[in-house]
């Protein structure tokens, strides 16, 4: 027998960003409690509002299987006494598992008896398991209320659970199941009575609560699209996936509301307007039909009825108070060019110990001008002069207020000077990538000053660990100058457009410029920490494109120093993995390398060799002059050693008597590993 389960916790306003890490959580706790109990069911659905969480299980199983199994007992001559009757030991046996003496059987010199185990009903196994399920659920900033010791995210006010037709008796901190739920707070269907759990979704929409979270989300994009196509206006809902699923997740039914403020907030930049609105305030933007920001938005309310009045003034009256102060810094701002602001970044600490960030600003120009030469770019005019101004929006009053929206800035300020369009966009893209798989910087300018902006900022965090010793090196907790997603960046711009730089040479400058600058002694260890620190972002990033084996083994070629050949080695290592040549090759390569381990001898002296075998190895070798720029045609030219590699080992002792010959087959063989690991590190393979 089989029938659905429904369980619903009714709590307060939950914070948005614990709900969908809530539903993944819950799905995997029922999911593990169910299997682990062998219980079967057909589906697990994971609903939420900001008003509760529920539960809801597709046919489920109403109790364990009945499991029948043998049972072992005591060994015969204790079971059973000299006369052939049963010991007391049997007796207790026989008793302790619930059948008679006569349904025991001999074997093995044992006695046995077949029991059946009744399995536990599934409101027994959900009565026993839910809150401690409950209390397993992990959030940021859980908090206790009443007499509770244990946390949740928010008080819980209410708790449904039901199995088929029939309450599960249990209790979550303190509060006992019902059948009996609430509606919205502005619903005239206050109170929901659940009959069954199929009905759950129904009865809720009657008292005015989506529960499915895509259901309202979809709904969220559709009645937006027809509230904004109905004035003649467009919403964009491309890069707001974040914004979508806050306003997913504080509403229960949500109603689009068209609002509006004055267009003389239209002069201020359009992304001030916008981070206003979507990151402020929640708000929809709305564009006309030529793509220009229109002075109208879409709030959606959380709300029962058809009196919108109330809720229109509130909304606009907030976003002008916004918009005001954006108004005024931005009238502000632009009484001075940017490039005069340069300055202001005297004033400005980039790190403490580190100097200020103009002395940042410097230090980026010359980077740039160093990444310039390194690329052989002849104009590099707009390169440094994007450098010079890419953080002079940072002394800027709008910057200070919207903190986000540093380059953003920089990049409108400097088209209000008349800078060219390449340096406005560069100024803007050298803070790219935002995250690790934003987008990149698209023209040379950005790229350039963005890498040169990245290292000089890893590098200094590594220094300033260095001279703090009570400063941690960036970690996934302990991160907050973003240097992990700073590297990914570096890295990502090399690779995915193709620059030609040596990472591990632009790491050596900057620490240099940087220790001199402020006249720090670089430890020993320092450089080789932030190249471990790039190379661990590196394997990183391309952990699901190559397994292991292969990042480790090309890793081992400087892959700082030539990022392109990292890549295109790893390519080509996951293309010939199974292939017999290569096969062969590995095979070859390694049995060399566990016989030379530590041994360096490098002087071959032909006058020591004593057999064929050695003779034509090393002709062999000498033969082998195929250039490693072609990596595959140098594995194919590789083929040419292999059978003398095996006929030398078949015949020849490496570690002879005579230490001369000894040494002199090590060096042979340390000149056949040279050859062998310019296609990779095969002990890593």
């Amino acid at each position: 027998m089989r029938e659905d389960f429904l369980l619903e916790i009714l709590v307060q306003e939950l914070p948005y960003k614990f709900i969908p890490s809530a539903i993944a959580q819950l799905k995997s706790l029922f999911e593990k409690l169910f299997n682990e109990n062998g219980l079967a069911y057909d589906k697990i659905n994971v609903y939420a509002t900001p008003r509760r969480l529920a539960v809801l299980v597709d046919n489920l199983a109403l109790s364990q299987e009945t499991v029948q199994k043998d049972a072992k007992g005591p060994i015969l001559n204790i079971a059973k006494t000299p006369q052939g009757e049963y010991s007391p030991a049997a007796i207790g046996f026989a008793k302790k598992n619930g059948v008679e003496l006569s349904d025991l059987y001999e074997k093995d010199n044992y006695i046995w008896a077949k029991i059946e185990i009744k399995g536990k009903s599934s409101a027994e196994i959900l009565k026993d398991n839910i809150e401690s399920l409950i209390l397993k659920l992990q959030g940021a900033h859980f908090m206790r209320w009443g007499y509770n010791s244990e946390k949740f995210s928010r008080p819980i006010e209410n708790v449904v659970a039901i199995l088929g037709n029939n309450i599960v008796d249990l209790s979550i901190f303190g509060i006992k199941s019902t059948n009996t739920t609430q509606g919205h707070r502005c619903s005239k269907n206050k109170t929901v009575v659940i009959d069954e759990p199929k009905n759950y979704i129904e009865l809720l929409r009657k008292a005015n609560v989506i529960v499915n979270q895509e259901e309202r989300k979809n709904l969220i994009i559709k009645s937006a699209q027809e509230c904004a196509l109905k004035n003649n206006l467009e919403i964009k809902f491309d890069n707001i996936d974040e914004l979508l699923e806050e306003i997913t997740f504080i509403n229960e039914w949500p109603i689009p509301v068209l609002c509006d403020f004055d267009k003389k907030y239209l002069q201020i930049p359009s992304i001030v307007t916008t981070t206003v609105m979507t990151q402020h305030q929640r708000y929809f933007p709305l564009w006309d039909k030529e793509g220009k920001l229109s002075n109208h938005f879409i709030t959606m309310a959380n709300y029962v009825g058809d009196e919108f009045e109330n809720i229109k003034a509130g909304n606009q009256r907030v976003i002008c108070a916004r918009l005001e102060d954006g108004v005024f810094f931005y009238q502000e701002d632009t009484k001075t060019k940017l490039e005069e602001k340069l300055d202001n970044l005297k004033g400005m600490t980039f790190q403490k110990g580190l100097g200020s960030l103009y002395d940042k600003t410097l230090r980026l120009i010359d980077l740039s001008d160093k990444i310039a030469n390194i690329l052989n770019i002849q104009n590099k005019d707009d390169i440094l002069r994007t450098a010079k101004l890419s953080k002079c929006d940072l002394s800027t009053k709008l910057v200070f207020e919207f903190t986000e929206l540093q380059g953003f800035i920089g990049e409108d300020y400097a088209k209000c000077d008349k800078e060219k369009e390449n340096i406005a966009k560069g100024i803007k893209e050298h803070y790219f990538p935002l995250g690790a798989n934003g987008e990149l910087p698209s023209a040379i300018e950005g790229q350039i000053v963005s890498v040169a902006d990245k290292i000089d900022t890893i590098c200094a965090l590594f220094l300033s660990t260095q001279k703090d010793k009570k400063k941690k090196r960036p970690t996934g907790s302990n991160d907050p100058l973003g240097a992990r997603r700073a590297a990914i960046g570096i890295l990502r711009i090399i690779i995915e457009n193709n620059l030609n730089i040596d990472l591990e040479e632009l790491i050596k400058y900057s620490v240099n410029t940087i220790s001199k600058e402020f006249s720090i002694e670089v430890e020993d260890s320092l450089l080789d920490e932030l190249k471990d620190f790039f190379v661990q972002r590196l394997v990183f990033m391309y952990e699901k494109e190559f397994s292991s084996n292969v990042i480790n083994a090309s890793s081992s070629f400087k892959p700082l120093s030539n990022l392109s050949d990292f890549i295109n080695r790893a390519n080509i290592l996951t293309q010939y993995q199974n292939n017999e040549l290569f096969e062969a090759i590995k095979e070859n390569a390694t049995r060399v390398s566990r016989i030379l381990k530590d041994n360096n001898f490098n002087i071959i002296d032909e006058k020591l060799f004593v057999l064929n075998e050695e003779k034509n190895l090393y002709s062999a070798i000498l033969a082998h002059n195929n250039s490693d720029k072609d990596l595959k045609s140098y594995i194919q030219s590789l083929k040419q050693l292999i059978q003398p590699t095996i006929e030398f080992f078949d015949k020849v002792l490496v570690m002879d008597k005579d230490e001369k010959i000894k040494n002199n087959r090590i060096a042979l063989l340390n000149k056949l590993k040279d050859k062998f690991y310019v296609v990779c590190d095969f002990d890593k393979l």
